[in-house]
């Protein structure tokens, strides 16, 4: 008979970390007397990060008697203290390898159903005084789990864990936390488990975008269940290489098009529709090179790529581009790559942007156009007149060639010269309530691009109309905004050489920020480095598990150490845990 030995509370507090301050729940303290435990929480406990940890399904978490002695066995420890792991429930018996997704338990008062492994997080780490902990507790099968709470009651250290019901399909904790965490991915199993109605949201959709990727007949080239940086196709080669700049042509006051050719005349490997291509141009001080990435804005499939450009004021790479670059020209570019892409199937498009974030929009009109798609498309823009509004002949030919196209054009500060009816819809800007007055329906895939301002507001709007957010997708010019769980915030940086002398290793290029530094092995990891440059990052467990520092690596080559669990995408890298062999260029 299992039994709980300890409960275990703790209220978040505010930790030193790294020059940082971490807002976190992990350290828990055993209680004597009985608790209650509620829907969302024991008494007296809480969570820090409530993206990553808590909730219905994450209300209480488990580690068992036996992976302390395993630990202390690995470590060399002794000073283990209930509560060490984070766990609100010390246990003896229930091991991950036993206990199944879907399992009921009544503990005292309490109903409790077995949910989903651990999240792999850098806090378990901390608490532990071991950054690998998050990697460990995966690699050697020993996660813990969380329980939803069915029915409210009191529980007591030395209560027994009685088993009132098996979960369906017999999938252990284990089990899961590999199939999700490792690879291989097998298809059969992923279906298996997204039969458990127990399994949380979270884990469903993590197991579901494996299962998609399964189903899409392309080869499996990283883990979507982890990111969707992973979601891609393989880039269709390695680094940059010499493209010809076939003509130049201008599509608004401040937007130009550049179509690029294979130099030998050879067609280019195809694209999906919203994606982007890097461009290395030699345009910053004394000649040196900046990295810049534009969308595809052609037809997908074509024998040539377009990209359309808006020169920015003071902007080096477009003021290059614009003023340097004539047909005849050749020029450093990588791969198409992103996973800004059209999705398949019969839902209607919403393709929602502004400004030149209609590129990635156009490219997918045309894919749609050229399968004459029976879908419903919602095409709505925003420009102010007509001298500011890029391809609108172009876009008027692709919307006519859909039967089931709906489309609405706002200037914001017509011309006398503009036709409304003809040129535009209406007059202002795209704002709030739009879609429910147009009667866009909810059950859309949508597309969102466009400037900082625009792509400040415009997921508001799609969010308050009710669409799926696992139907929305954004895509950004510039760097991405930052995922560092339970840091607390402070005033942003502009991106910066790190403090100290400058490094004398390999160059390392941050291309959405702009900024190119020598490597220093001062640095464990690219990560490390980029915080110190104030670059933009997005991380959570630090040490090769989680994925969510997966970023693209556009040329040149990483070492790991420590090795991640599972190898990132081709033609990507995971930060937090690699180290640049050559000359790196990262699209961060």
């Amino acid at each position: 008979m299992a039994t709980l030995v300890a409960v275990n509370v703790g209220l978040p507090k505010d930790v030193s970390w790294h020059g940082r301050t971490v807002h976190t729940g992990v350290w828990k303290q055993a209680v004597a007397g009985p608790r209650m435990v509620r829907r969302l929480n024991i008494d007296g406990d809480g969570q820090g990060d409530l993206v990553g940890h808590g909730g219905e399904h994450r209300a209480v978490l488990v580690y068992q008697l036996d992976s302390y002695r395993y630990w202390q066995g690995q470590l060399g420890r002794t000073d283990f203290g209930y509560g060490q792991f984070g766990e609100n429930f010390t246990v003896d018996g229930l091991p991950d390898d036993e206990v199944c997704i879907g399992d009921r338990y009544r503990i005292g008062g309490a109903l409790f159903e077995v949910t989903q492994p651990r999240v792999t997080c850098y806090r378990v780490g901390l608490r532990m005084n071991v950054p690998r902990m998050a990697a460990l507790l995966v690699a050697h099968r020993r996660p813990g789990f969380y329980l939803r709470v069915l029915t409210e009651g009191q529980v007591t250290a030395g209560d027994e864990i009685v088993k009132v019901a098996d979960g369906p399909e017999g999938m252990t904790v284990t089990d899961i936390d590999e199939l999700l965490y490792t690879p291989g991915h097998p298809r059969d199993e992923l279906v298996r488990a997204l039969r458990i109605p127990a399994l949380s949201p979270g884990w469903q959709g993590s197991l579901r975008a494996l299962l998609d990727q399964a189903d899409s007949g392309r080869p499996a080239v990283g883990n979507p269940g982890l990111t969707p940086a992973a979601g891609g196709t393989p880039p269709a080669w390695s680094g940059f290489r010499p493209l010809r700049v076939v003509d130049v042509e201008p599509e608004s006051a401040s937007v130009f098009s550049l179509r690029l050719a294979a130099p030998d005349g050879a067609p280019l490997p195809g694209a999906l529709p919203g994606q982007f291509v890097a461009l290395r141009l030699p345009a910053g001080p004394a000649g040196a090179p900046i990295v810049r990435s534009y969308s595809l804005s052609g037809r997908p499939g074509a024998a040539e790529y377009r990209i359309s450009v808006k020169q920015e004021p003071f902007g080096a790479a477009s003021g290059y581009l614009r003023t340097h670059i004539a047909g005849g020209d050749l020029l450093d570019v990588a791969a198409p790559r992103g996973t800004f892409t059209l999705r398949s199937g019969e839902r209607p498009v919403l393709l929602l942007s502004a400004g030149v974030g209609a590129t990635p929009m156009l490219a997918m009109l045309h894919a749609l156009a050229a399968q004459r798609s029976e879908r419903e498309v919602w095409w709505l823009y925003g420009a102010r007149n007509r001298g500011e509004h890029p391809f609108a002949r172009e876009v008027r030919s692709l919307l006519a060639q859909l039967p089931r196209a709906h489309s609405l054009v706002c200037y914001s500060r017509p011309t006398p010269g503009d036709r409304p009816g003809i040129d535009y819809t209406a007059t202002g800007r795209l704002a709030a309530g739009v879609l429910g007055r147009l009667g866009v329906p909810d059950a859309v895939d949508a597309y969102l691009c466009g400037p900082p301002a625009f792509m400040r507001e415009a997921p508001g709007w799609v969010e308050g109309h009710g669409i799926d957010p696992a139907r929305v997708h954004t895509e950004i010019f510039g760097a991405r905004a930052a995922v560092t769980p339970g840091i607390a915030p402070r005033a942003a940086a502009a991106p910066h050489p790190p403090a100290g002398p400058p490094g004398t290793g390999r160059a390392v290029t941050f291309a959405r920020s702009g900024l190119t530094v020598n490597w220093d092995p001062q640095y464990p990891s690219l990560l490390e480095l980029a915080e110190a440059c104030s670059v933009p990052v997005r991380w959570s467990c630090r040490t090769g598990v989680c994925h969510t520092c997966e970023t693209g690596l556009l040329t040149g080559s990483v070492a790991y150490a420590p090795e991640p669990v599972e190898p990132p995408a081709d033609g990507n890298a995971l930060t937090c845990c690699s180290q640049p062999d050559t000359d790196v260029v990262l699209d961060l």
